[in-house]
């Protein structure tokens, strides 16, 4: 077991994470970004996450589009544009994995791929270090700073602090969902079919035969000719923390992924031709553990678009909830010009001196997660945490004494949006 010692180590290489490394370094702090597979981006590179989901507004009486994710995910956007990587909203993951890694480097952030979080020490209520596994063993890493970038809250679980999972009563979480890749489409044909797929599918299911109860096809164009991006599996009533549940979630997936596949080629035209070219290394999760924080953020404050005193980001994404029993899917949608805020103090777990959370698994609840989950929002609360982590090492403080002015002042002159 060797050991090495940093200012801040962020546990996650996805975008809340990459967020997070870059913050701190930039900030001044000696980074590790620790990432369990061998490469940067999290969701859209482990579980074929794609488009990016809307993350700007209008101004109802100007018209002015207002981007309310700014910071380092404009910077990676504007980067994969200038590699002629993004179709619209969609990118293509290997550039993002490239790229990912350059900022990385420039701005001095330490990596350390394929390794994932065994254990943390804590003392009090500190964490001193985390234990990682890899090709050579276990390895522990020292910091001062620790944050949790995981998505499933690995690191706070690992360190007793306290977390919920899933929706209250019976711990439901959203569906699971394996996405995956088919080729050559004829586009073409395919944009003047592209409307009838889920009517036709609705018809084919109230049939009975087919065991997927997603009731509604999303099918998303890509920037490489003739492949189309399928967000469409749907696995309900499993725990994603359950090795043995997730095992049986990414069989399940995989049938419901060549019943999919045998439905596009005999019913939607474009489709006739088509290949399974590729699925998601692992099955996406959209919901596990979420922290409990020193604040938990409520579909209620989101919908009353609340503006924090302690606000660090802000968003508008629908709150977009699959049904965790089985088909449908309901919207909140956030009226034009409107957006919520959201508070640093849910990126603290309760009674942390020295651990910040970042991306999905933040302190909210069930519903306010279902909108906060979305890559550019979780990327802004990444360099939340990361700016936040640095100062308290500059500083010598508790991450809950952090100053707050100080705080937005730096993301805000980092061209971060926070309200």
């Amino acid at each position: 077991m060797s050991n090495r010692k940093y200012d801040v180590i962020v546990l996650g290489g996805g975008l809340s994470g990459c967020g997070a490394a870059l913050a701190a370094a930039r900030n001044g702090a000696k980074t590790l970004l620790v990432e369990r597979i061998n490469a940067l981006g999290g969701a859209p590179c482990t579980m074929g996450v794609n488009p990016f989901m809307s993350y700007k507004t209008r101004n109802p009486e100007t018209g002015e589009i207002i981007p309310l994710s700014r910071g380092i995910f404009a910077e990676l956007e504007n980067n994969l544009r200038e590699a002629g990587a993004m179709y619209y909203n969609a990118f293509n993951a290997e550039w993002m994995k490239i790229i990912l890694n350059r900022m990385m480097l420039e701005s001095g952030v330490e990596l350390l791929f394929n390794s994932v979080a065994a254990s943390a020490k804590r003392e009090g209520n500190r964490v001193t270090s985390v234990t990682v596994s890899n090709k050579s063993g276990l390895v522990e890493l020292e910091a001062s700073y620790f944050i949790d970038c995981t998505g499933d809250a690995d690191v706070a679980f690992l360190a007793d602090f306290p977390y919920r999972l899933g929706r209250p009563g019976d711990q439901l979480c959203q569906p699971m969902t394996l996405c995956f890749q088919i080729c050559n489409v004829d586009y073409e044909v395919f944009k003047e079919s592209q409307k009838s797929i889920i009517p036709i599918w609705q018809a084919e299911h109230a049939k009975g035969y087919i065991k997927n109860p997603m009731t509604e096809i999303m099918v998303f164009n890509t920037p490489i000719p003739g492949v189309v991006q399928l967000n469409a599996t749907r696995i309900v009533k499993k725990n994603p923390t359950d090795c043995w549940e997730v095992t049986q979630a990414d069989i399940i997936a995989r049938e419901q992924i060549v019943e999919l596949y045998d439905f596009l080629r005999k019913f939607i035209p474009g489709f006739e031709n088509c290949h399974i070219v590729a699925s998601a290394p692992q099955t996406g999760v959209r919901e596990s553990r979420m922290i409990d924080g020193e604040h938990i953020l409520s579909a209620e404050e989101l919908k009353d678009c609340i503006k924090f005193e302690d606000r660090i980001a802000a968003g508008n994404y629908d709150i977009d909830i699959h049904n965790p029993e089985g088909s449908g899917t309901s919207h909140y949608f956030f009226p034009q010009g409107q957006y919520y805020t959201i508070p640093y103090r849910s990126l603290i777990p309760k009674d942390a001196e020295n651990l910040l959370v970042a991306g999905r698994c933040i302190s909210t609840t069930h519903e306010a997660q279902a909108s906060i989950r979305i890559l550019p929002i979780v990327c802004t609360l990444g360099e939340a945490a990361g700016t936040a982590a640095a100062i308290a090492c500059k500083n010598g403080c508790n991450v809950k004494d952090v100053d707050i002015s100080t705080l937005q002042d730096t993301l805000t002159k980092a061209g971060a949006f926070i309200g």
